[in-house]
């Protein structure tokens, strides 16, 4: 049962209590107001007077505001009913390799923070939840199955159980569930610290480097890729001036902390493109630093565009990130499982995969020989002709163009896919 859900069951659930008290409410109020019955001559006009107070509580129906008790939680069993509920916690268990991460959450299915909570994993120790995220993450496990224990914490209920879990031996390339619930927003991070991709084709770039559009011919589109850096986009306008597709940025890993974010300009970008008839895939920023990470941002990518069609592949971006970034100093091995494990999770779930990356950063960076035959290869060179020797279905030919509908520069694309 995934975060909405589970919020919507307990909501449905408090208005059903709430419901049953107004009824109760409302039928002492009924009788508590019949008029005893009567037969008055037809002409004979009836003087209505005000009934004394009974007493009972159900003939005013504002006499709970009088009541001392009713917002009482120790005194009121839907009050104590809700507030045992926000207090209720469980935890969400998964593994991808030799691993596990432990969240913990309330009852609508969100990670709970601010606390420093302890789990207890049977046979091998007690963990602490240090940065107060609500996540414990345990590598190095061998593989088999544990029990894992949420330790009391006052003022929380805990599982009175434990929970059974399997650390897997290997990596499966299978989207996590419940990946959401380490999905961010911006609004929870520092983006100005994390959000720092640094473009290695600008460096590359020479004086042949086509700003302009390009002619395309019946095995080529133009099309465009864009993140919240482009702001606004004007879609009917993006379409009208000739562009034929766009590849929308879904998200990013922090350079820093790691953290999963989504870009703030996904959703309404992917909405307009949609709505302006534009073909679209999307792209997403890596920072992961093992297979393992690899797997949790293609299953944060498939979890955010499930609503949404795409025509195009997920690619993984795979760029520098100033030089602190915490994958920068990955070797091309590393790198390259990185990669190919993004891309088997996108395609173990039905969709198609590729690589995006500069000629440069194909040469140095990655075993191109690896990806270029399963996965479709998105080549960043700014100039007039590549000078990349490699095979590859798309170009991004320039970061410098523009569009009618979009202000300021935006990326460039040749399709050959």
């Amino acid at each position: 049962m995934d975060s909405k859900l589970r919020r919507m069951t307990i909501l449905a659930s408090m208005a059903v209590i709430l419901l049953a008290a107004m009824l109760v409410l409302y039928v002492n109020r009924e009788r508590g107001e019949r008029p005893a019955p009567s037969d008055p001559e037809p002409s004979q006009s009836v003087e209505l007077q005000e009934e004394p107070d009974s007493g009972q509580i159900g003939n005013d129906l504002k006499a709970f505001l009088r009541d001392n008790t009713f917002f009482d939680p120790e005194m009121n069993p839907i009050l104590e009913a809700a507030r045992d509920d926000m207090t209720r916690l469980s935890l969400v268990v998964t593994s991808v390799e030799k691993d596990l991460r432990v969240r913990v959450v309330d009852m609508s299915g969100e990670p709970v923070t601010g606390e420093s909570f302890f789990i207890s994993l049977d046979g091998v120790g007690e963990y602490k939840d240090l940065d107060k995220d609500g996540v414990i993450y345990i590598g190095g496990l061998t593989a088999g199955e544990y029990y894992v224990e949420l330790l009391p914490i006052a003022g929380y209920h805990v599982p009175e159980n434990e929970t059974r879990v399997r650390v897997k031996d290997k990596v499966e390339y299978l989207a996590i569930d419940d990946i959401s619930l380490l999905i961010r927003t911006e609004a929870d991070i520092d983006a100005e610290a994390e959000d720092t991709a640094v473009a290695d084709a600008l460096e590359d770039a020479d004086k042949t480097e086509i700003k302009k559009f390009q002619k395309t011919t019946g095995n080529s589109r133009l099309g465009i890729d864009v993140s919240k850096w482009n702001g606004e986009i004007d879609w009917d306008r993006v379409r009208s001036a000739g562009v034929e597709y766009a590849i929308i940025r879904a998200g990013y890993r922090g350079s820093v902390t790691g953290s999963l974010v989504e870009d703030p300009y996904f959703a309404v970008n992917m909405k307009g493109a949609a709505a302006s008839g534009l073909p679209v895939g999307v792209y997403f920023f890596t920072q992961a630093v093992n297979e393992v990470e690899a797997v949790e941002e293609a299953s944060a990518v498939l979890d955010l565009v499930k609503e949404y069609k795409l025509d195009f592949p997920i690619f993984i971006d795979t760029e520098g990130a100033g030089g602190n970034g915490r994958a920068d100093g990955l070797d091309a091995d590393t790198r390259t499982l990185v990669c190919e494990a993004f891309c088997r999770t996108i395609e173990n779930a039905g969709y198609e995969a590729g690589v995006y990356a500069s000629r440069n950063w194909y040469n140095n960076n990655l075993h191109t020989d690896r990806l270029d035959n399963d996965y479709c290869i998105w080549l960043a060179e700014y100039r007039g002709v590549p000078l990349y020797q490699g095979y590859y279905q798309m170009w991004q030919y320039t970061s410098k163009g523009k569009v009618d509908g979009i202000e300021g520069n935006v990326d460039m694309n040749i399709s050959y896919y």
